[in-house]
C-alpha cells in the first residue's frame, strides 16, 4: 500500500501565513499572478472568466504579482519514490500548464481550448501531440535536419496512451476544440517519461477550465522475481515479465496496454489491482493541488439537445429503427440505417422542427424574433395613417426549431440504445449470435507464391491478409528513440487500413495514429513467439493488409500474422490468437437484471455502441499482449475478471480453429527466401575480412555472388545469399581468411604471389602469405628463386614455424619424396578450415532482440558493398 500524498507546497508570499504544512518562497523573474484577473474575449454565456477556487488564494497571488509568478507545487509519492508536480510560473498564458520531475526526467505539459466552440459532432475535439526532445539526453538527430521532425512511431503510442483515457471523462456537448501538448525536456536514462506524460495530461486537464468528469492518472506496472514495481525504471524493465501501462481514476479502470510473457489472467489482475492503488493515491493529491489553484470549470459551455427532440426522433424511427439493427449483413445495415436517418430528417423538417440552415434556436430566440418583426407595424393605440396597410397583432405559437446535426446525434444516440436493448432483452445480437459466442472462421495459407509466407483469415466480416518476408540485418528496421537504447530491431508488423476494407472512399497516404497503434498490439502479441536470433537469424517482416472489417481488425492481424510466420518456415514455439470483447455495463437499463454483460468477438457496431473495447492475444494458458478502451468513466476489477476469463475460452476456440486452415501452413523455408549462415572468429581477426578500405570484403561479394556479408566487433559474421552454392564458396574464403594457422598443417596447391633473392611469398589462404625460403623450395641447391618458379606458378607448401611477429615459414622441400623420412614424422596432417561455431547471443526477456550491428568502417563498407539479390534460386534449408 502506498503512503497518503504529502502536502501540497504553496509557493507564496510571507503574509499572511498559510496553514502549518504549506510554505512559500518567490521566483527570480516578474510576469502577472497565476490567477490575476485577465480580459476575456470569450462569449460570457459560453466561456466563463479565469479565476482560482480560494478567493484567499487569488488575492495573494494579486499581492505577489510584482516580485513574480506564484509557483505551486506538489509531491507525490509513486512506487518506491516521489513525482516533483508544478505549476503557475511557466506556460502561463496557456489554459493550464504543469513540470513533473521524476528523478532527473523533467516532461512539461499544456492544455489549451479555442475561443469559440466547434460545430456539434459526436467526436469530442481532442488533439494530443507528444514529442521527445533528442536534446533532453544531450542529443541531437543523426541525419541531415537536426530539427525534430515527423512525429515517430514510439511517440505516436504515447500519444494514443494519453488520448485513449482523457477522452471519455470529457462531457457530451462540450465543443470547444482542445489541445494537449506534452514535451520531453530532460532524461535521465532511468525513468522513463510516457507514464508521466499520460499523469501530467490529467493533471492538466484537472487544472484547467474544461467541464471533465473525473482526475485521470496513468502508471507503468513491471513485474520482477514475482513483485509488482510501480514505474520501474529502464533498467528494471529490462529483467521484467510484464510491462503494463494503465490509466484510471481514484475508483475506476479506464485504460490498459502493454504485453507479458504469457502470464494467467489472474496475475494480470494483479497487477491491474497493484497499479489501482497507486493511481488511486495520485488522484487524491492531484484533487488537493486543484482545490487550491484550479480554474473555475466550463460547465455552462455544455450545450446538448433539448430532451424533446429525443422523444420525436424516437417516435418516428422506433419500429423501423428496430427492424434495420436486425439486419445481419454490415453494408445493408449501415444504408438502412441511413436511409432512416434521412427519412426522421425529412419528416421533422416538413413539420417544422428542423432547421435547414444547421442554426438551432430556442423557442424564446424564436419569439423574439418574431415581436422584433412586428413591433414596427403595430401601432400602440389601435389606430393607423391613411394609406397605410392595419396589420393586426396575431397570436402565434412558436415551432421548436432543431439543428440537422443534433438530429443526427439524437439518432445515433438512440440506435446505440436500441442495439443494447434488443441484446440484452432478448440475448441475440444484430447478426443473431449470442453474447458468448464467435463468428464463423476461416483461413488459408500460401495464397502467395512468391511471397516467403502468407496467410488469409477471415473472421466474420473481418479479413486479414498477412504477408511474411524474410531477410538479412540490411532488412532490420531503424530505430532513433530517446528512451530506448537498440538502434534497429529485426522484427516488426505493419499494419494497413484501407478505406475500401469498410466499403468507403478515403484518403492513401502516411499511417493513420490507429494503424501505428493496431500494429504495434499485434507486433507485441507474437514477438513472444519467435525463436531466438541464434536459432533463426533472419529479419522477419509482417504485413498485415485488411481486406474486410467489421470489427477486431488488430486481432485478426495477430491470427494471420501466426499463421503467415508458420507458412514462412519461421520455428515459432507456438500458435496465439487474439480476441476482442466488448460490454453493455448497465444492463437494468435495458430490461436486464443489472450484473454487466460482456459481449465475445464484438463487431464494429457493437465497439461503436458499447462500453468497453478489449482486446486479448495470447495462448490456451497465458496472454502475450492486451489493450482495453473505456467509453464509461471507468470499470471495476471484477467486470475486467470476468471478461478476461471469457476471452480465454474465445482464445481456445479461435486457435482450435486455426488448426483447420486449408492449405495448412507449409511450415518449410521458401524457395525464394535468402538464406543465411551465422558464423563466428575470433574478434581481432574481423579485420582480415573488411580489409583495407573494404576490398578484401568487396572482393568475397565480387567473387561469390552473395547478396551481403555483415561483420560484428564480438567477432560474429553473417552471410546472406540466394543460393546454397555461392553461400558454401564465400564460407570457404572466410574461414581461409580468419584460420589460425598451426605448425605442421599442409596447404595444397598455394600460388606463388611474389619471388626475392631469398626466396618465394606463396598465399596460403586470401591475404595470408608465408615466406619459402631458397633452400625449402626443392630439394637440391638453387642459386636463385627464379631459376625454377615464377610469379603465379603453384606448390604444395607445409607450415614449419611462426616466428615471434607472427610471420609464417613455410617449406615446400619437406612434402618432396627424396627428403628424409625423419623430417616427414607429423607432416601429414592436412589443413581443414575451422569450424563454424553458432553465434552465442543471450535474452534476457523472450522478446526478439536486434542483430549485432557493424561497427564503425565496417557498418559503412559492408552496406555499401551488399549488392541487390539476383534471380533466386536455392535450398528450402538454411545453414544456420
Amino acid at each position: 500500500m502506498l503512503a497518503a500524498p504529502a502536502a501540497l507546497h504553496l509557493l507564496l508570499p510571507a503574509p499572511p501565513l498559510p496553514p502549518p504544512h504549506y510554505h512559500h518562497h518567490h521566483v527570480a523573474f516578474p510576469a502577472p499572478p497565476l490567477h490575476a484577473s485577465l480580459p476575456c474575449s470569450r462569449r460570457p454565456r459560453r466561456r466563463p472568466p479565469r479565476h482560482g477556487v480560494a478567493r484567499a488564494s487569488a488575492a495573494m497571488a494579486e499581492e505577489a504579482s510584482s516580485s513574480g509568478p506564484t509557483k505551486f507545487s506538489v509531491r507525490i509519492p509513486v512506487g518506491d519514490r516521489e513525482i516533483l508536480v508544478e505549476t503557475g510560473h511557466i506556460g502561463r498564458q496557456a489554459s493550464a500548464s504543469v513540470m513533473v520531475t521524476d528523478g532527473e526526467t523533467i516532461l512539461y505539459c499544456s492544455v489549451c481550448l479555442s475561443d469559440t466552440p466547434n460545430d456539434p459532432s459526436d467526436f469530442f475535439p481532442l488533439s494530443v501531440h507528444y514529442q521527445e526532445r533528442l536534446s533532453a539526453a544531450g542529443r541531437t538527430s543523426g541525419g541531415f535536419f537536426k530539427r525534430e521532425g515527423k512525429t515517430k512511431d514510439h511517440e505516436v503510442l504515447v500519444c494514443r496512451l494519453i488520448d485513449r483515457p482523457l477522452r471519455p471523462t470529457m462531457p457530451k456537448g462540450f465543443y470547444f476544440e482542445t489541445q494537449i501538448l506534452s514535451w520531453v525536456f530532460s532524461y535521465d536514462g532511468i525513468h522513463s517519461p510516457d507514464c508521466l506524460a499520460i499523469t501530467a495530461a490529467g493533471i492538466a486537464v484537472a487544472l484547467s477550465e474544461i467541464p471533465n468528469k473525473q482526475t485521470i492518472a496513468g502508471v507503468r506496472i513491471g513485474l520482477i522475481n514475482n513483485q509488482f514495481i510501480v514505474n520501474p525504471t529502464t533498467e528494471q524493465m529490462e529483467n521484467s515479465e510484464l510491462d503494463l501501462m494503465m490509466a484510471g481514476t481514484d475508483s475506476a479502470i479506464l485504460m490498459i496496454e502493454g504485453y507479458c510473457d504469457f502470464l494467467t489472467e489472474e496475475k494480470l489482475l494483479e497487477a491491474v489491482e497493484a497499479g489501482q492503488v497507486a493511481i488511486r493515491e495520485i488522484c487524491k493529491a492531484i484533487d488537493v493541488l486543484v482545490q487550491s489553484c484550479g480554474k473555475k470549470k466550463m460547465v455552462d459551455a455544455i450545450s446538448l439537445p433539448p430532451p424533446e427532440l429525443y422523444r420525436h426522433v424516437e417516435d418516428i424511427s422506433g419500429d423501423e429503427l428496430m427492424k434495420a439493427l436486425q439486419i445481419k449483413g454490415k453494408i445493408p445495415r449501415r444504408k438502412a440505417l441511413s436511409a432512416l436517418e434521412e427519412k426522421v430528417i425529412s419528416i421533422l423538417s416538413e413539420q417544422g422542427y428542423v432547421s435547414k440552415d444547421g442554426l438551432s434556436g430556442g423557442t424564446e430566440s424564436l419569439a423574439d424574433i418574431v415581436e422584433d418583426e412586428d413591433e414596427d407595424e403595430i401601432v400602440d393605440d389601435g389606430e393607423v395613417d391613411e394609406g397605410d396597410v392595419h396589420i393586426k397583432p396575431v397570436s402565434r405559437k412558436p415551432l421548436q426549431l432543431f439543428a440537422e446535426v443534433d438530429v443526427k446525434l439524437v439518432f445515433k444516440e438512440i440506435s446505440s440504445k436500441y442495439l443494447r436493448k434488443r441484446i440484452v432483452e432478448r440475448g441475440k445480437r444484430s447478426d443473431g449470435r449470442s453474447p458468448w459466442e464467435l463468428r464463423p472462421i476461416n483461413s488459408q495459407c500460401g495464397l502467395l507464391p512468391r511471397a516467403h509466407g502468407s496467410a488469409l483469415f477471415t473472421r466474420g466480416e473481418t479479413q486479414s491478409l498477412a504477408v511474411v518476408t524474410l531477410g538479412g540485418y540490411q532488412m532490420a528496421q531503424r530505430i532513433d528513440n530517446l528512451v530506448d537504447t537498440e538502434d534497429s530491431k529485426s522484427f516488426y508488423l505493419q499494419y494497413s487500413f484501407p478505406p475500401s476494407c469498410v466499403g468507403e472512399v478515403g484518403r492513401i497516404g502516411a499511417p493513420s495514429r490507429r494503424e501505428i497503434g493496431h500494429g504495434m498490439l499485434a507486433e507485441r502479441a507474437l514477438e513472444p513467439i519467435l525463436p531466438l536470433e541464434e536459432d533463426f537469424p533472419y529479419t522477419i517482416r509482417v504485413e498485415s493488409t485488411i481486406t474486410e472489417s467489421n470489427g477486431s481488425s488488430s486481432m485478426a492481424s495477430v491470427c494471420g500474422g501466426c499463421l503467415a510466420l508458420q507458412d514462412a518456415g519461421v520455428p515459432i514455439k507456438f500458435p496465439v490468437a487474439g480476441i476482442a470483447m466488448g460490454l453493455v455495463l448497465d444492463t437494468q437499463e435495458f430490461g436486464g437484471d443489472g450484473s454487466p454483460l460482456i459481449l465475445s468477438d464484438i463487431t464494429g457496431a457493437e465497439d461503436a455502441s458499447g462500453d468497453m473495447d478489449l482486446k486479448i492475444a495470447g495462448n490456451e494458458s497465458g496472454i502475450s499482449a492486451f489493450q482495453m478502451d473505456i467509453k464509461v468513466v471507468g470499470i471495476t476489477l471484477p467486470v475486467m475478471e470476468k471478461a478476461l476469463l471469457q476471452a480465454r475460452e474465445g482464445r481456445q476456440h479461435i486457435l482450435n480453429e486455426m488448426l483447420k486452415s486449408s492449405p495448412p501452413p507449409s511450415k518449410a523455408l521458401s524457395p525464394h527466401a535468402p538464406l543465411i549462415h551465422v558464423m563466428k572468429v575470433k574478434p581481432n581477426k574481423v579485420n582480415l575480412i573488411i580489409g583495407s578500405g573494404g576490398k578484401t570484403i568487396k572482393s568475397i561479394i565480387e567473387e561469390t555472388g552473395v547478396d551481403a556479408i555483415d561483420t560484428g566487433d564480438d567477432g560474429t559474421v553473417k552471410i546472406t545469399a540466394r543460393d546454397l552454392t555461392s553461400l558454401e564458396k564465400s564460407k570457404i574464403i572466410i574461414a581461409n581468411l580468419t584460420m589460425v594457422p598451426k605448425v605442421g598443417e599442409i596447404y595444397r596447391d598455394c600460388e606463388i604471389k611474389s619471388i626475392a633473392p631469398y626466396g618465394a611469398f606463396v598465399e596460403i589462404a586470401p591475404g595470408r602469405e608465408g615466406l619459402c625460403h631458397i633452400s625449402e623450395l626443392s630439394s637440391g641447391w638453387l642459386a636463385k628463386a627464379e631459376d625454377a618458379f615464377k610469379v603465379g606458378d603453384r606448390i604444395d607448401v607445409k607450415l614449419i614455424e611462426i616466428n615471434d611477429k607472427g610471420q609464417l615459414r613455410l617449406s615446400s622441400r619437406a612434402l618432396l619424396p627424396d627428403v628424409d623420412s625423419e623430417s616427414n614424422i607429423g607432416s601429414t596432417k592436412e589443413k581443414v578450415p575451422q569450424k563454424d561455431d553458432v553465434i552465442k547471443m543471450t535474452t534476457k526477456r523472450p522478446r526478439r532482440k536486434k542483430q549485432p550491428e557493424p561497427s564503425g568502417a565496417e557498418n559503412a563498407t559492408t552496406k555499401a558493398l551488399a549488392k541487390s539479390a539476383a534471380a533466386p534460386a536455392g535450398s528450402k534449408g538454411s545453414e544456420a
